[in-house]
């Protein structure tokens, strides 16, 4: 991948496209040294991880996530799941976040140089158009290396970068010696997981401690 050394970078983190994503690449994302890559490679301005929560459970697994996030480079950008019933009568949970991280790029889109788009979602190819339109450099990291591929065509085609998420393994998947936290400090309890450590720990809290309910 190419960046240049002196551009300001922003990351834009479809958390729930990027999970499904590195599952089913079959490997964990370790966000402490995703951030390390991207700080190696110029300027990083920001960094946003965008995902719902369902407000009304007492306890997320996904909630030990977020506060490490936050707590360590990461701006959170969440918003509560809502419940429908389809015209089949199944329930059914949507926590689409695409309109929040289309209005922050373009918000911040004056004050950088690339936009890394953690997505496959076609939907984002008017959104990369857009800040192209603007001067703006975009790469775009998902996997064509699933069947069928993660990323849409027309969004692939339309980035200035292609990056592809499983040639990124070696230098952002987890460890399996990081996949045990200790315990220590203020913990969280999560549903057979036992107690982990406090988010300003410098323990990483991986994508396998996302839940299900992720959408």
């Amino acid at each position: 991948m190419h960046f240049y050394p002196t551009e300001r970078i922003a990351l834009f983190i479809d958390g729930a496209n990027l999970y499904a994503t590195a599952k089913s690449l079959g490997f964990d994302i370790d966000y402490k040294r995703l951030l390390g890559l991207f700080r190696q490679k110029g300027h990083l301005i920001r960094a946003l991880y965008y995902t719902a929560l369902a407000e009304e459970q007492e306890y997320s697994s996904i909630r030990p996530l977020i506060d490490w996030l936050d707590y360590n480079g990461f701006s959170m950008v969440t918003k509560p799941t809502k419940e429908f019933t389809d015209a089949t009568g199944r329930r059914k949970v949507k926590g689409n976040m695409d309109i929040e991280l289309t209005v922050d790029a373009m918000r911040l889109a004056d004050n950088l140089d690339h936009i890394v788009i953690f997505s496959g979602d076609g939907d984002f190819r008017s959104l990369v158009a857009a800040l192209q339109q603007k001067g703006k450099r975009v790469s775009v990291i998902s996997t064509l290396q699933t069947q069928p591929p993660m990323v849409a065509d027309e969004l692939r085609r339309q980035a200035d970068q292609f990056i592809d998420l499983a040639d990124l393994e070696d230098q952002i998947g987890r460890s399996q010696n990081a996949r045990a936290p200790r315990e220590s400090g203020r913990s969280y309890q999560g549903p057979g997981r036992g107690q982990v450590q406090s988010p300003r720990d410098s323990t990483y809290f991986g994508d396998d401690d996302l839940a299900e309910e992720e959408v």
